[in-house]
């Protein structure tokens, strides 16, 4: 599935948003949950990016509520391996980077357990570092992050997030910038 055709199932926009990274940025999915409607659709997909993921050897598959969670139980099936989610606790605090809080449910364990981090898309990767942080603190050991769809700059996209490296099936283009050195701010343009 190429990244036109993911980024047109998910509603994507261009225009002035704040992220829940708390970045700035020109691209926003209107329905990133659009992309599961059909899962027998995204079943070469999901065989695509289990296969790149089973090279970390995981244990584990884990995903943020709602669409990284629908990706990580469609892997976990294909791998064979436990399926686990993490849940929002709190919205971002405004100006503050990278303050979303994700958290596995009460009594979730990964100790000891090799644990893949996905979401569906990857931007700038709010609710996969705070599922990494809770992945960690439950005893697992993040091995890798995968995606269908990774956004960011030209050229500059990021090869791994925390200390695993990013797997991705497709690639597009999107600008970030931190709130103070937005150019669309600048410019007088208000946030969608």
């Amino acid at each position: 599935m190429s990244a036109d055709l993911l980024l047109g199932l998910a509603g994507a926009r261009s225009g002035h948003f704040r992220l829940e990274s708390g970045y700035h940025g020109d691209v926003w999915l209107d329905d990133l949950d659009g992309i599961f409607r059909r899962p027998s659709d995204l079943a070469p997909q999901v065989v695509a990016l289990a296969d790149r993921l089973r090279a970390y050897d995981p244990d584990a598959v884990c995903g943020p509520l709602t669409g990284g969670a629908f990706l990580a139980q469609l892997l976990a099936r294909e791998l064979g391996v436990e399926f686990c989610w993490t849940e929002r606790l709190r919205a971002p605090e405004a100006g503050v980077l990278f303050s979303a809080a994700y958290a596995l449910p009460d009594g979730t364990s990964l100790s000891a357990r090799r644990v893949a981090v996905v979401d569906d898309v990857v931007n700038a990767g709010s609710a996969v570092r705070a599922s990494l942080d809770s992945v960690t603190n439950a005893g697992g050991e993040p091995v890798a992050v995968g995606a269908l769809l990774l956004l960011g700059p030209p050229g500059s996209r990021p090869s791994s997030i925390g200390r695993c490296r990013v797997e991705a099936l497709a690639e597009a283009d999107s600008n970030l910038w931190e709130p103070a050195a937005c150019p669309r701010c600048a410019a007088g343009e208000q946030l969608a």
